[in-house]
């Protein structure tokens, strides 16, 4: 006869043999992901951008020990710390500020913000329409969920006009910001878009963004269905997933002189159009070596002039 403690072992499910998968040899070389007590709802889409800035991370050989993030508040606020690398949590809308600090002091490492539609382009909009201009090799990486999640889904400045949110129940009065126009019109020099729905080419956007010399940034449109997307009919995960694919064009299949005239959000018909890929590239002085030639050259003089720095 067996005992209580022996059938209560025996009536346990085998557990299947882990088998290693490049994902999980990622995880381990970048990430410091919790077991429990994970913060992202389930299906959110910031899972998947983080999945696709590991492949980033690994596609450039990057060390984690070179790497830096910034943040501040909002959903997608803990993946900084679920990263190896190093990490500053902030104020909310300042990683602009503090990556340009970060930067200015150790020009070696491999900088980056992980920010939020309104902690970005609202709160946010003064520090980054700034590093923009100076083309700070910083990369700016903007997660796009439509609204403000983290406090309940109230519309922010990305909000597709006419769509219901927690604010704006009889649809939203007010045009979107479009980060990537603003992006280029502060002087950006590398700028892209593309969604979770698209993981490889999110994974080559964000990697491309990060290699390239100069300010960098990435809209990242990604599915917030708990708050925007019940409220505009796709309640679950794989709806808006499914959005993101039927409403998306390649850049590459649409002509250059139409990717900022297809509209955000038309009114009328309601349907929206994302246009994906590099939408912006140009070649320009980076600040950091700018700014570290002038320091060299006020420090020559005050050595010609006998002066001790």
């Amino acid at each position: 006869m067996t005992s209580p403690t022996e059938s209560a072992v025996a009536l346990q499910p085998r557990r299947k043999k882990q088998i290693d998968t490049p994902m999980d040899e990622m995880v381990r070389a970048y990430g410091d992901v919790p077991d429990r007590s994970f913060r992202y709802c389930p299906g959110c889409g910031l899972g998947m951008a983080q999945s696709a800035i590991m492949r980033a991370f690994d596609r450039l050989g990057l060390d984690p020990a070179k790497i830096a993030t910034a943040g501040g508040s909002g959903c997608y606020s803990p993946m900084g710390h679920y990263f190896q690398s190093s990490h500053i949590h902030g104020s909310h809308g300042r990683a602009c500020a503090y990556a340009t600090g970060l930067k200015l002091a150790r020009p070696e490492l491999t900088v980056l913000t992980l920010q939020g539609d309104g902690d970005n382009l609202s709160i946010g909009g003064n520090h980054f329409i700034h590093a923009a201009r100076r083309n700070i090799d910083i990369t700016v990486i903007c997660f796009n969920n439509f609204g403000f999640g983290d406090t309940g889904g109230q519309f922010g400045p990305t909000t597709p006009l006419g769509s219901v949110t927690e604010t704006s129940s009889d649809g939203m009065p007010e045009a979107a910001f479009d980060g990537c126009k603003l992006a280029i019109g502060a002087g950006a020099t590398f700028v892209a878009r593309s969604t979770v729905a698209h993981p490889a080419h999110l994974t080559k956007m964000i990697a491309d963004a990060i290699e390239w010399k100069g300010f960098s940034y990435v809209e990242v449109l990604q599915n917030c269905h708990v708050f925007w997307g019940r409220r505009n009919g796709m309640p679950q995960a794989m709806d808006m997933l499914r959005f993101f694919k039927d409403n998306s064009v390649r850049n590459t299949d649409t002509p250059e002189e139409d990717w900022f005239d297809i509209p955000v959000y038309a009114e009328n018909e309601k349907k929206i159009r994302f246009v994906l890929g590099v939408l912006h590239k140009e070649a320009r002085a980076e600040y950091t070596e700018q700014y570290g030639k002038l320091r060299m050259a006020a420090m020559a003089a005050l050595a010609a002039a006998g002066a001790t720095p």
